[in-house]
């Protein structure tokens, strides 16, 4: 080790002292220190490290000890200048490069910590702590290399695991941290991005990476005027922080471009709204709440428009992003029973229905089963071709002029497949007007009642009887052919 020189001290009772006496009692100091140091006492070691240090600022070992006591407090920058230190007054003092590798280690710093491992090794070849030091360096380094490599391919999840390994030995390393709650956020982890960027805050609330991620996770949870707020003072602590710039111009796009759309569907003006809200999809395909509240928007818009199939899409779409989105959900389901897909539609009440168990959905849930359920009988309405609010005169002549089409008769000369079919049809026909016609059978066909409960079995239906009463009895009505595949109605 170099010779120690030490230092007479500004104290006018120290310079009194000889260099032999301060050295002496520099080294009491140190042995205080060292005692502590073994009781884990690590604050008040590194008072009479440093005191010791004051008597005799030129001892390596007193930096090297002190930066060993900061280690063991995790100040790892104060303990990287100490250790550099160490080894600006003694190149040879190998614990001096063990300890200046370890906070570079620690510090995330992999190259610089390489070069002091093999400092190490030259001095001392055999040393195991450097070896294994070193491999855990080329290990950091590997890492950092697939964690770039994955966030360019935007697998996020890779990222954080490179990270997660990398500071086991780099536990201190804000710039891991930073990376790895950034693709948190990415993930939509936010909690636990968070959590990250607050512990660095903690430490240093300047910290412009912290502060970015911060409002990442604010941005992303759709909270955009306070995300705008961390993204601004990120960029006065870092005017250069381009990350944080693009951020908070994407946020503040983001929310006019939602706002236009809004207000555009408040005035009734459809088409803009619609596409005011395809072009705030553009701006950010990362901030997935944003988007799923965009999509469901659109969705609503196209309900409006009439457009039922591209606003189930969007409400697919939105799902997808967000699969806890309720509205979402309801929406789709509507638009499932406009377009009378009721076994979707019933799904989605379930699902709304297992979230929230509100009086309001459960009456959703059990309109749309009512619904599937007509919907597995006959539609007599599409049998007759009439809408469901027909009156009485709309029902009676659309079976006169069904039951005309299809009457067996009429095509005595057709095939017996097609006969057969048309046989089928005028039964139907006759079925729809029996029901149609009589208001209590009507009523309770449109509840969803099973018809064959009140005694109606329509398998013995006989069509034929509801046609001669309809048309007069017997003798009353006959086709003739006038010539080939042609007929008249000849009445009596």
């Amino acid at each position: 080790m170099a010779t120690v020189d030490c230092d007479a001290a500004a104290d006018p009772e120290m310079e009194l002292l000889s260099d032999e006496e301060l050295e002496r009692e520099a080294e009491g100091f140190k042995e205080q220190g060292n005692a502590y140091y073994i009781k884990k006492d690590y604050t008040e070691a590194f008072n009479y490290y440093t005191k010791a240090i004051d008597m005799c600022p030129k001892n390596a070992s007193y930096y090297g000890n002190r930066a060993a006591t900061l280690m063991m407090l995790s100040r790892y920058r104060e303990a990287l200048e100490d250790a550099q230190q160490a080894v600006r007054l003694d190149d040879t003092f190998m614990k001096g490069h063990l300890r200046e590798g370890k906070c570079h280690l620690s510090l995330g710093n992999a190259m610089a910590a390489s070069r002091c491992f093999q400092k190490v090794l030259e001095l001392e070849p055999d040393n195991s702590q450097a070896q294994q030091e070193l491999k855990n360096a080329e290990s950091i380094l590997e890492y950092e290399r697939m964690a770039e490599i994955g966030f360019e391919k935007r697998d996020f999840r890779m990222v954080v695991f490179c990270m997660d390994r990398a500071l086991e030995s780099a536990s201190a390393c804000h710039r891991f941290k930073i990376l790895k709650a950034e693709c948190l956020a990415l993930l939509g982890r936010y909690p636990e991005a968070q959590s990250v960027a607050s512990d660095i805050l903690r430490m240093d609330s300047t910290n412009s990476d912290a502060l970015y991620v911060r409002g990442l996770c604010l941005y992303y949870e759709d909270c955009i005027d306070k995300a705008v707020q961390f993204f601004i003072q990120a960029l006065r602590m870092a005017p250069d922080h381009e990350k944080a710039r693009l951020a908070c111009r994407n946020a503040k796009a983001l929310k006019a471009k939602k706002e236009e759309g809004n207000k555009a569907f408040k005035e009734g003006r459809y088409e803009d709204a619609y596409d005011l809200y395809t072009e705030a999809l553009t701006i950010d395909p990362n901030n997935i709440k944003t988007n799923a509240k965009l999509y469901c928007n659109r969705a609503t818009v196209g309900s409006k428009l009439k457009k039922l199939e591209q606003a189930i899409e969007d409400c697919t779409k939105a799902i997808k992003l967000d699969e806890t989105y309720i509205k979402a959900y309801l929406r789709r389901a509507q638009c499932y029973m406009d377009t009378e897909q009721y076994e979707e539609a019933v799904r989605d009440y379930e699902k709304v229905y297992q979230t929230e168990k509100t009086k309001e959905h459960k009456h959703l849930l059990k309109t749309a089963q009512l619904e599937l359920k007509k919907s597995k009988r006959k539609d007599y309405y599409k049998v007759l071709g009439v809408d469901k609010n027909a009156t009485e005169e709309e029902i009676k002549k659309a079976y006169r002029k069904r039951a005309l089409m299809h009457h067996p008769d009429r095509h005595s000369g057709a095939s017996a497949e097609v006969q057969k079919e048309e046989e089928k049809k005028f039964k139907e026909v006759g079925e729809a007007f029996t029901v149609l016609s009589d208001p209590k059978k009507k009523s309770r066909y449109d509840s969803g009642h099973d018809l064959d409960d009140d005694g109606m079995n329509m398998e013995d239906f006989d069509a034929n009887n509801i046609f001669k009463a309809f048309f007069g009895g017997p003798g009353g009505f006959s086709f003739e052919a006038s010539g080939p595949g042609n007929f008249f109605f000849q009445f009596g």
